[in-house]
């Protein structure tokens, strides 16, 4: 009475829960009855109420499970990328250590004796040359030898010894130090004694992995090579893994060998031969604090989807048993989260691919213990 209300209908809104409220309808201007159709209407109002606050918090209720899943998702997809890198830096380092016994092993047996001939050819080369003018001293003074000696030179044709064998000498001497480059070039690749960072000339990391790779630079079905351009800027000595380095140039370079092989079947032997299949590796030093290498084929290209799932750990077009899809996702990971720099594709179908790497030449890790030293 005290708020001038005179008449009151009072119904209880109820969920699943229990009672959540009232609706309330007010009469100000005297006594009033509320008739059976009012109560029923305000009942239903009610009721449809009660549905849809109870079909809200349902709403509600699922609304934050779906987030709650979507969460946990993008937790476990977090961890099975991370799973996955794991793996792949395992494998990665499995593989690097069997490579390293494999090229200690090599180096061992190879370099010793190699040296031994390549530092004998030498001698010999004069033994021979000796005894060649020795020859022709005999035959200039002693012009009529007897007829067994005569019978002789003809038989073992002692012209064309005297003219051969210094050629058979010179050869030796040239696989010798063939084999001396492969195995320099074998131990730098690897650079297994050098798990610290150092200062290294990048270009010879270059050269060592091209001359790994020599043999598929040669297609045996086209019997056509694979140019290789070099155009090198001079570029200061960096701070780097290079064991490591070497390998991202090998996984590059290998992609764009197995691209370019894939293209040229593709191709008449005719196009091949007008238009030679090239990998270009040029090197700049344009900005004070990077350098800068580029890999370009002359290849199929890719297009934008497969593109996008490059650096991927697994992810690989080739055929099963053909690629493993981990060398261009360790690639990534050893330029961009090892050495601080970036490793980015360029490509369209058609035109072939390029890869761009991008490496500080001062290593962070010397540079953040240089600034904690200074202070």
């Amino acid at each position: 009475s005290d708020l001038g209300l005179t008449s009151l209908m009072v119904v209880p809104v109820e969920i699943h829960g229990g009672e959540i409220g009232v609706i309330v309808c007010e009469h100000c201007t005297g006594a009033y009855a509320w008739s059976d159709r009012e109560m029923e209407l305000l009942q239903d109002i009610a009721q449809q109420l009660a549905i849809a606050i109870d079909r809200a918090k349902v709403y509600e209720r699922s609304r934050l499970h779906a987030n709650a899943a979507t969460f946990q998702s993008e937790q476990l997809k977090k961890t099975l990328l991370d799973l996955q890198k794991t793996q792949s830096q395992l494998i990665q380092t499995e593989k690097m250590s069997a490579l390293g016994q494999l090229v200690a092993g090599i180096a061992h047996e190879i370099n010793n004796p190699i040296n031994f001939i390549f530092g004998n050819v030498n001698y010999a080369k004069h033994y021979v040359e000796d005894t060649i003018e020795l020859l022709q001293l005999y035959h200039k003074y002693y012009p009529e030898p007897p007829q067994e000696i005569v019978e002789h030179n003809e038989a073992i044709e002692v012209n064309f010894l005297v003219e051969d064998l210094p050629k058979i000498l010179s050869s030796m001497q040239n696989g010798a130090e063939r084999i001396r480059r492969i195995v320099d070039s074998l131990r730098n690749f690897s650079r297994l004694d050098e798990a610290e960072v150092k200062e290294v000339d990048i270009h010879q990391g270059i050269e060592s992995t091209l001359m790994i790779l020599q043999h598929r630079l040669y297609n045996s079905t086209t019997e056509q090579e694979i140019k290789v351009i070099k155009e090198y800027d001079e570029l200061p000595k960096i701070e780097c893994y290079p064991g490591q380095l070497n390998q991202v140039f090998l996984n590059i370079i290998n992609n764009a060998i197995d691209a370019i092989e894939s293209y040229d079947l593709e191709r008449s032997l005719q196009e091949i031969i007008d238009n030679p299949s090239t990998i270009t590796i040029r090197t700049a030093a344009g900005d004070r604090d990077f350098i800068t290498i580029k890999i370009i084929d002359s290849g199929a290209g890719m297009t934008e989807d497969i593109k996008v799932k490059l650096f991927d750990p697994f992810f690989t077009t080739k055929p099963v048993g053909k690629g493993t899809g981990l060398g261009l996702s360790i690639a990534y990971q050893i330029v961009v989260e090892k050495h601080g720099g970036s490793l980015t594709c360029n490509a369209q179908p058609s035109v072939g691919t390029e890869f761009e790497i991008k490496i500080p030449i001062k290593s962070k890790r010397r540079s953040l213990l240089s600034e904690i030293t200074s202070q």
